[in-house]
């Protein structure tokens, strides 16, 4: 069996993309489902469930960090390698990042089991239903993240060899299971036990772990010879040039996601003083509001694989050419996501939350949030566009520079009259700052660089987008 992958450094730039992006982004959106129907189950336990639940997930969402590191630092390192043609060296990065990653989802386990009581401590949950079911949620899910761990840095090495449809074809059954044990172990539907936030966190796990067992069954029974991953070998020793590749490209990414994240967990806690109904419309709302992000990741990551492989055949023309149209479909999308957010919140809200007060305070949330929405998702494709050309130093410098000016801006305006919608027009602007700061400084390389380069038969020398700059 031999699965199609594609050239991305040929053909239409219009198919090309889509026939890379559109797998990545239901892939996505099957993610995001995966999300939203926990939610919307939890949510049938009540708010102090929702927000125990979305505490617990912090910390799966600040582990991701880790396999941050190794899904962009292997993915962008063997694109380009695939583009160069030298597929040794692509399998080699891709075994390497396969292999940090094991290593990185034991330490989590470690820790979040031995030190879950201090990590939560950091919310200061004063409600004991809230606490239990952050404590539960985070043992589990933490406790088994290398399922997780494998299955995203293996969609992203997938998705670098130019097959984003096995990765569809995994999270799709992963989220019909998904959907299918959700309300069976939460709630206890027919003979099985009603397990509330256990089942929850337990559903996502196996199906965690069968998107996993489809991906590597993907790798296994494509005998092609563009299939790169069947020549890793996980048992033996990998060189070291290989690792310092994947650090080099990965490690900015992963700071910049992992500062993110301790940023919104500095922020949780001080939603945190406004009551567990304020904490459960931040982590639902975010959820909701993947809608549109997950969307731009999808872009980005299908830009990061096209940039990547152009970048290492040097065409230039290719590269702008494919983010031009890239820019114009997601703005397209996310305008509609603005106006269901702005216009039709309460359509949205009633779905996850049943008491009228929550209710009221998830309708803030997403009209506010919602005028942030394009220039997010500009911000998200732009990013994955910028690291696929080796620019992840530059990257995590703007966005983490904007996103620490969460804080105090939060502080400033949450001690108004605002009161806690302050807290939500901090994420709004900075959000809208980090888009058109992204946009230019994107369109910039693009016309002194990237011209520069154009007549030039070693686009690698070139300052701004060479790797080996990144200092």
């Amino acid at each position: 069996m031999k699965n199609k992958q594609l050239n991305l450094t040929s053909g239409p730039i219009l198919r090309t993309l889509a026939e890379l992006a559109l797998p990545i982004m239901a892939s996505s959106f099957l993610s995001t489902a995966y999300n939203i129907t926990d939610m919307a189950w939890i949510g049938m336990l009540g708010s102090k469930a929702v927000a125990g639940v979305g505490v617990g997930g912090m910390y799966v969402w600040l582990s991701q960090g880790f396999s941050s590191l190794t899904r962009m630092g292997g993915q962008v390192n063997m694109a380009q390698s695939l583009g160069k043609g030298d597929r040794k060296s692509a399998a080699g990065f891709a075994q390497a990042a396969l292999q940090l990653t094991i290593l990185f989802a034991l330490f989590v386990t470690v820790v979040s089991m031995v030190f879950t009581g201090p990590l939560l401590k950091f919310f200061t949950l004063t409600d004991a239903e809230t606490y239990n079911s952050a404590r539960i949620y985070m043992r589990i899910t933490c406790g088994l993240i290398l399922f997780s761990f494998l299955s995203q840095v293996l969609t992203g090495l997938f998705t670098a060899q130019g097959d984003s449809k096995t990765p569809l074809k995994a999270n799709f059954f992963g989220l019909v299971l998904n959907m299918i044990l959700d309300p069976l172990l939460v709630l206890g539907v027919g003979p099985f036990p009603r397990l509330e936030v256990v089942g929850a966190a337990a559903a996502t796990v196996t199906a965690q772990i069968v998107v996993l067992l489809i991906l590597i069954t993907g790798i296994i029974r494509d005998h092609g010879d563009s299939n790169v991953l069947r020549k890793i070998q996980l048992l033996s020793r990998p060189e070291l040039s290989y690792v310092k590749g994947v650090f080099r490209i990965g490690i900015p990414t992963a700071l910049q996601g992992s500062i993110y994240c301790i940023i919104s967990m500095i922020l949780t806690r001080m939603v945190s003083s406004f009551g567990a109904g304020a904490i459960a419309v931040q982590r639902v709302g975010g959820q909701i509001e993947s809608l549109s992000w997950n969307t731009a990741d999808g872009f980005g990551s299908a830009l990061n694989a096209f940039m990547g492989q152009n970048y290492g055949a040097r065409k230039v023309d290719r590269i702008k050419q494919g983010y031009s149209i890239s820019l114009r479909l997601l703005v397209c999308w996310t305008a509609l996501i603005t106006i269901a957010f702005v216009f039709f919140p309460r359509y949205i809200s009633v779905l996850f939350f049943h008491e009228e007060e929550v209710v009221r305070l998830s309708i803030d949330y997403l009209r506010i949030i919602g005028f942030s929405e394009i220039l997010l998702s500009v911000e998200m494709m732009t990013v994955g566009a910028l690291s696929g050309l080796g620019r992840t130093q530059l990257c995590s410098v703007i966005s983490i520079s904007l996103t620490v000016m969460r804080i105090p801006l939060a502080l400033i305006l949450s001690g108004t009259s605002l009161g806690l919608n302050g807290i939500w027009w901090a994420l709004t602007l900075s959000s809208v700052a980090k888009g058109i700061i992204f946009y230019i400084t994107f369109q910039y390389i693009c016309r002194h660089s990237l011209l520069k380069a154009a007549g030039s038969k070693n686009l690698s020398k070139i300052l701004w987008l060479t790797p080996k700059h990144n200092h």
